[in-house]
């Protein structure tokens, strides 16, 4: 491969270890929250209301980067567990206000272990931590912004 095409090569590429770098946190995590009942889309979900409390499709949506369509079976399937509930909003009955319920706040209990145990396999010291998440927050508003 000529100079022409270095940068088509995987080790010139940002992309790929920040891929190989997501699917391997999900693939670890998966066990972890399996322990939970939970899969890692249910999970950032799940940490959005412990900190939310309450919201709708829309803003979770935006939150999370995910369209309604995918959204909608997920918050189903955490409602059939019993950590969310779906109530048609008083003040716009179009919309879905979605609520954390005392189950859901039991998960969260269950889970203050699991952040710790991703930051012992990850294996970077807090300065290093947040300067990883303040470079891809940084990624993640520029490519945002290119939309």
């Amino acid at each position: 491969m000529g100079e022409k095409y270095e940068g088509l090569r995987l080790r010139n590429q940002l992309c790929f270890p920040l891929y190989l770098c997501s699917k391997e946190l999900v693939r670890w995590y998966t066990p972890v929250l399996e322990a939970l009942n939970l899969t890692y889309t249910q999970y950032i979900v799940m940490m959005y209301f412990w900190e939310k409390r309450e919201s709708n499709l829309k803003d979770l949506g935006s939150a999370m980067l995910l369209d309604p369509s995918t959204l909608t079976p997920l918050i189903k399937k955490l409602e059939a567990k019993g950590y969310l509930t779906r109530e048609r909003s008083l003040k716009d009955e179009r919309n879905l206000v979605i609520r954390v319920t005392e189950a859901g706040d039991r998960l969260q209990e269950a889970a203050l272990s699991v952040p710790g145990a991703l930051r012992d396999c990850m294996g970077l010291a807090p300065e290093e931590e947040q300067a990883l998440g303040a470079l891809i927050h940084k990624v993640l508003m520029n490519i945002e912004k290119e939309k």
